[in-house]
């Protein structure tokens, strides 16, 4: 979608939101690194493609192709981040997944020029429990963490996508909003159902009713960002937060995470929730938390030390 009427925003909000946090050496940036896309499919990796993946050990990166046009999401683009995401799903060997955008900016939504020059009936998959949704993976529950790694813009769909995440590490400069709020194209990918879980619903209706730009301090104080880093930075910091998760026991941190996840979206009440904790947690003290005991009780990480 065009944004030029906000082009001069960037500038100026990202000189009003400035942080002090300093971008960490980055080791999984020296991990070998092959083609995911590649791999999976048999295809050329990245020209052409309107998503490019690339595996670093456990850690797979997930790349919006389409900086021509600020990384908006057509039909193909939507297809081809589904099918990566749940590659990544379906991959014993990987644990965390990080989502950006290529050439400076996240995504700037659905590609309203496809949507403008559309002929005959729109026809998206109305079953919600069936994929995709519009913009792709939207619709999908995943089991392991995905990092969103936020530069420029993260607008409209593009916002949506950010929302799919578990965290979301944001540069200072980037500019979140639901800018479709100008031409009447609804949220129908999980904005109205994330957002006011993730910052409340007061906040979440200040966004969606007015459109507005938010930047980067403002996200962090919400809790819409996790991480405010300078720009450039995102990138790299999401693959080392990706690498951190990722050398953790992945039984215990997947069950935490799926009860954190129920007792927000599925549960009916706490009995429910705590219910749901206990039952799914039950299995890894035989399976994690006994050998994890051990190795504390030899000394490691003693002091809170997480090395």
């Amino acid at each position: 979608m065009s944004l030029n009427p906000f082009r001069s925003l960037r500038a100026p909000l990202g000189t009003i939101y400035q942080s002090k946090l300093c971008g960490p050496s980055i080791k999984a940036s020296l991990l070998p690194v092959k083609s995911y896309s590649s791999v999976t499919r048999g295809g050329e990796t990245g020209a052409g493609q309107t998503v490019v993946s690339e595996q670093r050990g456990s850690v797979v990166s997930v790349v919006i192709n389409r900086p021509e046009v600020r990384n908006a999401v057509n039909h193909e683009t939507a297809r081809r981040l589904l099918e990566e995401l749940k590659a990544f799903e379906s991959d014993p060997d990987l644990n965390v997944a990080v989502l950006h955008g290529k050439g400076g900016n996240f995504c700037a939504g659905y590609d309203l020029k496809e949507l403008a020059n559309h002929t005959g009936p729109i026809k998206f998959e109305q079953d919600v429990t069936k994929t995709p949704g519009p913009m792709g993976p939207s619709r999908l529950q995943l089991s392991k963490p995905l990092i969103a790694a936020v530069s420029g813009f993260a607008v409209a769909g593009g916002l949506e996508l950010a929302l799919l995440a578990d965290l979301r590490v944001v540069e200072e400069s980037a500019i979140m909003g639901v800018f479709c709020r100008r031409f009447g194209v609804p949220l129908i990918d999980g904005g109205t159902v994330r957002l006011p879980r993730l910052i409340g619903l007061s906040r979440a209706l200040d966004l969606i009713l007015t459109g507005r730009p938010i930047g980067a301090q403002e996200a962090l104080a919400y809790g819409l960002a996790n991480r405010v880093v300078p720009d450039g930075q995102a990138l790299q910091v999401a693959l080392e937060l990706a690498e951190q998760i990722s050398s953790f026991p992945q039984q215990c941190m997947r069950a935490d995470r799926s009860s954190a996840m129920y007792s927000c979206y599925d549960a009916s009440s706490f009995t429910q929730a705590m219910q749901y904790e206990f039952d799914h947690g039950l299995p890894v003290i035989e399976s994690e938390a006994v050998s994890g005991a051990a190795r504390f009780n030899a000394g490691a990480g003693k002091g809170g030390k997480f090395s």
